[in-house]
């Protein structure tokens, strides 16, 4: 079951994460931290977070969810797990790197649960119409 919905999870959080950075916060996150940017991105790097976040996303929101049949859980336990994970880099650059701004923290907790709440339920629904 794993290998299934993460290879239905990828996709869908690949598209709203690239829509996202690439349209709706691009302008966003130079303004605000352009500075600490590089000029070119680290995709090995990016890639690999992708990977494990997703994977986390299988294991401890989608896969329970599946297995109560809970779109519920799906929703919730998506916003959470995408909130915890985004407030731990967010609040340790918070605590820690100097000039870190208070709204890019704020946008990215929203935006962790957004992202991973929406991945989970899209997941969901998928997996549940094609019978996973």
């Amino acid at each position: 079951m794993f290998l299934k919905l993460f290879g239905i999870a990828l996709p869908v959080f690949f598209v709203i994460d690239m829509i996202w950075l690439g349209l709706v916060a691009k302008n966003f996150y130079r303004a605000q931290i352009g500075a600490l940017m590089k000029p070119d991105v680290n995709w090995t790097a990016a890639i690999i977070f992708y990977l494990i976040f997703i994977a986390g996303m299988v294991v401890f929101v989608i896969t329970p969810a599946m297995e109560k049949g809970s779109r519920a859980h799906a929703l919730l336990f998506g916003a959470l797990f995408g909130f915890v994970c985004y407030a731990t880099y967010d609040l340790t650059n918070l605590a820690v790197a100097k000039d870190w701004p208070l709204l890019v923290t704020i946008v990215d907790l929203i935006w962790g649960a957004v992202l991973a709440a929406s991945v989970s339920i899209v997941t969901y629904f998928i997996a549940d119409k094609i019978g996973v």
